[in-house]
């Protein structure tokens, strides 16, 4: 069966190819074929390589014949087309069987060829060899070029004589490759190197300087006469060529600023990017880097960075609203939530800051504001809910801290500036709400601090919104919980700081600080309260629950330092009552109409009232304390301290003193009372304060006499009798004759 020769398919059979295994010999010859394929070893001999290749040569070559002849045939079968053909298409007839459109197309694929080369010749391990010898060169002359001062020193002058897109990609590789040493990227190929720190200098001082005028030269790029639209640099017809190096530099400057520490050198690095805000609005990616950078600036830098960031801030949401508007606020309303957890005086300016330019960004859409604050409200009202409700130590934690504070007085603060507006409106009652909510939450003495933040956001928000808030049943029952007459507990070396603190500790509350204290705070928040309602057609009916209890209150407290402001507020809130009825007898217009009445309250707004007058005299003095307080100075001069003056004893007077200890001591009773100590510029006890007296009284007398008792034997008062002479010392010394007595003895002896 083996030596029988394999029969064409043609030649066979329908029984014949049944029976015969047609399958194994096909398989055998797609095994031979795909073994040629793979480049195996076949036993075809270099003849039959050579007769196969002109086989498939004459199979092309066979093929364009044959369509020659199907035109030819064509002239028989149609020979109307066969002269349309020639009249029109003479190409297709004058057909060449050489034609190699067909190799053409094949010479697209790769071709094995017909015998492989042997591998490692010498000609590859010459190449092998050269290989990374030019790869070295080609690295090191990328490495070659080092930045100089000359080199800065020409790029500057030819920049500012004319721009040109070669030499600002030549800067732009120099600043990536000052920039990349910040933080110390050395796998970062650069085409320059900086290595010198003055150079490193150089150059930064260059680009900020001079980049953006080069830009809007070699750009083409015009202002807008009214300075209101801003020109986008994708409006150039230059911007396509120049796109890759700008989005370099961009990067570059976004770098820098993240690494930079010194604040003078971020405040210059701040403005040049305020500068090119216009280009970064164009390149998205580019935009969202500066974005983070700023917003970083903007809640923890120093004050010049703060606002510089917040301008450029504020001009990419003015100029880019849709786009940019809504993350940053996000963004801003989470940073300022971060940084204000913690208050202190140094602190307290800037979070200020970042309420006022918070409300200035809101004020940009009034609409995406309502749905921010609808959000942050109804959040914080969730945390007041759940601190009613399950009452734990950790609910109520998660209300009675600073970022909750803060955020209540942020939402009083915008809507307080926006108003009026329709759209904000609606918030102020909810948001009223959650404040005296939080003010009834824990309502003891210890959180009278955050008691009297509140009723001030309260305040705020009353007086610029003309919505009438009850604050003043809160700061009366202050008056009426604390008993003001008892004496303190514990002298307080300074005053406490209620701006800065939310909850008073137990020792606090036993200190004399803290109820002259919060007299200031009351005296304070009322008169604030009542100057913001001054000029209403009722607050004589205002006030006279307040001046009910304030008369009650002087009738009971005893301490005059606590009567006196309270007797003061008395009287100006009497003053102004008096002045608003007067003025209300003459009015012709009833309760009812509600025109007049507001025509009628602003005319005595515009006139001014006793209370309004009084205001902004005592607003003066009250800023200059809080001014005192936020810088950290100490106010020891409320505290009317005694000033202790020593005086420094000679060495002559000491000895005196040791040697004639007798004599000082025979007359000490009736120095006692020049050694007492003395207030300056006041002599005895006559000067001393009744308070002080009972201050004092709670100090040991080491602490009152400022000095142990070894110190005291050094000091001698001014009236001390003066030194006597040696002559008299001596007949001093001998005294008086004695007197010789006879003795009488006694029975008993």
């Amino acid at each position: 069966m083996a030596a029988k020769q394999k029969r064409h398919l043609q030649d066979l059979s329908v029984e014949e190819f049944m029976l015969s295994g047609l399958d194994s010999g096909s398989e055998s010859e797609a095994d031979g074929e795909t073994k040629q394929q793979n480049g195996l070893k076949t036993n075809k001999k270099p003849k039959e390589l050579e007769s196969d290749a002109h086989t498939t040569d004459a199979a092309k070559q066979g093929k364009a014949t044959e369509h020659k002849k199907q035109l030819s045939r064509l002239q028989d079968k149609d020979p109307e087309f066969y002269k349309f053909l020639q009249a029109n298409d003479q190409t297709l007839l004058n057909f060449d069987d050489t034609d190699s459109s067909e190799d053409e197309d094949e010479r697209k694929y790769h071709r094995l060829p017909s015998a492989l080369e042997a591998a490692g010749s010498e000609d590859d391990e010459e190449e092998d060899e050269e290989g990374p010898k030019a790869s070295k060169k080609s690295k090191k002359a990328v490495e070659v070029i080092k930045v100089t001062d000359k080199m800065i020193k020409d790029w500057k002058t030819s920049m500012k004589k004319e721009p040109n897109p070669r030499l600002f990609r030549e800067v732009t590789q120099a600043f990536k490759a000052a920039v990349s040493t910040t933080k110390g990227e050395g796998g970062v190929q650069c085409r320059y190197k900086v290595a010198d720190s003055s150079v490193f200098n150089g150059l930064v001082l260059f680009c900020i300087r001079d980049i953006y005028g080069a830009l809007q030269k070699m750009l083409n790029l015009k202002p807008d006469k009214d300075h209101k639209r801003l020109v986008l640099p994708s409006s150039s017809p230059r911007w396509q060529k120049n796109q890759i190096d700008i989005k370099m530099y961009l990067s570059g400057v976004v770098q820098l600023l993240s690494c930079l520490t010194e604040s003078t050198v971020i405040s210059a690095v701040l403005r040049h990017a305020n500068q090119l805000v216009p280009y970064y609005l164009c390149l998205p990616k580019q935009c969202r880097h500066l974005v983070k950078q700023l917003m970083k600036q903007w809640s923890t830098g120093e004050e010049t960075s703060r606002v510089l960031s917040f301008l450029a801030l504020n001009k990419m949401c003015r100029h880019k609203q849709e786009t940019y508007l809504n993350p940053i606020l996000k963004q801003m309303y989470i940073s300022y939530v971060q940084n204000c957890k913690f208050t202190s005086p140094n602190a307290l300016p800037m979070i200020n800051f970042m309420q006022r330019t918070l409300t200035e960004m809101y004020s940009l859409d009034t609409q995406a504001s309502y749905q921010h604050a609808f959000i942050y409200i109804r959040q914080l009202a969730i945390h007041l809910r759940n601190a009613m409700t399950m009452k734990k130590k950790e609910t109520y934690q998660s209300v009675y801290n600073w970022q909750y504070i803060h955020c209540l007085y942020l939402w009083c603060r915008v809507l307080s500036t926006l108003y009026p507006s329709d759209v904000l409106q609606p918030l102020i009652y909810p948001l009223c709400q959650v404040i005296l909510g939080t003010i009834k939450l824990v309502p003891t003495s210890r959180y009278y601090p955050l008691r009297m933040h509140c009723c001030r956001a309260l305040t705020l928000l009353s007086s610029s919104t003309n919505t009438f808030v009850p604050v003043l049943p809160f700061l009366l029952e202050i008056l009426q919980q604390v008993d003001f007459n008892k004496k303190p507990g514990r002298m307080s070396k300074k005053p406490i700081n209620f701006a800065v603190i939310l909850k008073l500790s137990n020792v606090n509350l036993t200190e004399k600080a803290y109820k002259d204290g919060l007299i200031d705070q009351l005296y304070d928040l009322m008169l604030e309260h009542f100057h913001t309602q001054s000029s209403s057609i009722g607050f004589p009916e205002l006030a006279l629950p307040t001046v009910i209890q304030l008369k009650a209150f002087l009738k009971e407290c005893k301490v005059a330092n606590y009567c006196k402001p309270m007797r003061q507020l008395l009287e100006k809130v009497q003053e102004n009552s008096s002045h608003i009825t007067g003025r209300r007898q003459k009015a012709a217009f009833g309760v009812a109409d509600a025109t007049a009445v507001a025509a009628w309250e602003k005319q005595i707004q515009e006139e001014g009232t006793p209370l309004t007058r009084y205001y902004s005299q005592w607003k003066k003095l009250r800023e200059k304390e809080i001014q005192l307080e936020i810088s950290g100075k100490d106010r020891m001069e409320d505290l009317d301290l005694p000033e202790i003056k020593r005086r420094k004893v000679q060495e002559k007077k000491m000895e005196d003193k040791k040697e004639f200890k007798d004599l000082f001591e025979s007359e000490s009773g009736s120095d006692e009372d020049d050694g007492k100590l003395k207030i300056k510029g006041k002599t005895g006890r006559q000067g001393y304060d009744d308070d002080y007296d009972e201050d004092m009284s709670d100090m040991s007398d080491e602490e009152v006499m400022g000095g142990d008792s070894d110190d005291q034997d050094d000091e001698v008062d001014d009236e001390a009798p003066q030194p006597m002479s040696s002559s008299a010392l001596t007949k001093l010394a001998e005294g008086d004759e004695d007197l010789v007595e006879d003795l009488e003895l006694s029975d008993d002896d």
